[in-house]
């Protein structure tokens, strides 16, 4: 979604944490220095084409002091001017101190989401607390990814056989959008994701449901809907923990019900949305991993219904 927008889902002039507020000053001073550079120049411009001409006296319109004055020193000092406050914000933009850490790895095109330290595995939402930062391990499965959240920070990529190391913090809650902003395929452009700023007790508690695996299914239609699943092959490519299924070439449905999207941002996480995505994906997301599916229309409801209890 565009910057311009007016709710700003990815716009890099609505920080909401410390890194991003770094790039903002930044952005800001770059702008209002080029800015005056340019109204000087199409000035002096402008003046030169509707100036009378003095050539035909032989008298210089303007001496030399004035050409070594705004052709070399002026330049000089604005170039060390801003490399002097660039280098003050990448000394600002080095990674913190941290107690969080969270492993993003990129597919083609979806996010696997792990935190290293709670042995939990989600995708396409990070979750993290309120005013605390956070380390960022980023690698790619297949090919380059790039890791961007405009409210939160700036671009890292993600590179194949190779983690770099990133951080950021949101300093209110709230969910931001990020988004992957390197061409690595036909569904480059989808392939976004959520971070989920909530206050420290809220992110604690979430921590902890994430620690337990949703409990069995007990009602019948759910029982059917689990069954379907593994009868069908979905366990092929995704994992559910405390079940058998634990493949990863897919996304993790642990709790797949209480997620804000699917298909990386694809379609808001409904029980309609749900259902088109999993009997077909392609006219949804052209060229992603999943085929279209083939269950039998019972099968394929309780299949949903038990997707959607997954909490």
């Amino acid at each position: 979604m565009p910057g311009c927008a007016e709710e700003h889902h990815q716009s890099v002039l609505h920080p909401a944490g410390p890194a991003a507020e770094t790039i903002e000053w930044l952005w800001w001073l770059l702008f209002w220095v080029c800015a005056v550079v340019l109204v000087v120049v199409t000035v002096l411009t402008l003046w030169a084409i509707v100036a009378k001409p003095r050539a035909r006296t032989g008298e210089p319109q303007l001496g030399n002091g004035f050409i070594v004055i705004s052709g070399i020193i002026l330049p000089s000092v604005i170039l060390v001017v801003l490399l002097i406050f660039s280098l003050q914000a990448n000394l600002r933009l080095r990674i913190p101190e941290t107690q969080l850490t969270v492993r993003v790895i990129g597919h083609q095109f979806w996010w696997e989401i792990h935190y290293p330290d709670h042995q939990i595995i989600t995708a396409n939402e990070i979750h993290i607390p309120v005013g605390v930062p956070v380390k960022l391990e980023l690698r790619a499965a297949d090919v380059i990814h790039s890791f961007w959240v405009p409210h939160l920070h700036g671009k890292m990529d993600l590179l194949p056989e190779h983690t770099n190391f990133f951080w950021f913090q949101a300093d209110k809650a709230g969910v931001y959008r990020g988004q992957c902003a390197e061409f690595c395929g036909v569904q480059h452009a989808l392939m976004a994701f959520n971070v989920v700023a909530m206050e420290p007790l809220e992110f604690e508690r979430w921590l902890e449901a994430q620690k337990h695996p949703p409990p069995p299914p007990m009602d019948e239609v759910l029982q059917r809907g689990q069954r379907a699943f593994f009868v069908h092959g979905c366990n092929t490519c995704h994992a559910i923990a405390g079940t058998e299924a634990d493949a990863r070439i897919g996304p993790d449905l642990t709790r797949i019900g209480s997620r804000l999207t699917i298909g990386a941002g694809t379609r808001v996480n409904n029980y309609a949305n749900l259902s088109g995505w999993v009997a077909n994906p392609q006219p949804i997301k052209p060229g992603n991993l999943m085929p279209p599916s083939f269950i039998p229309p019972e099968e394929f409801h309780a299949l949903i219904e038990y997707l959607v209890s997954l909490r």
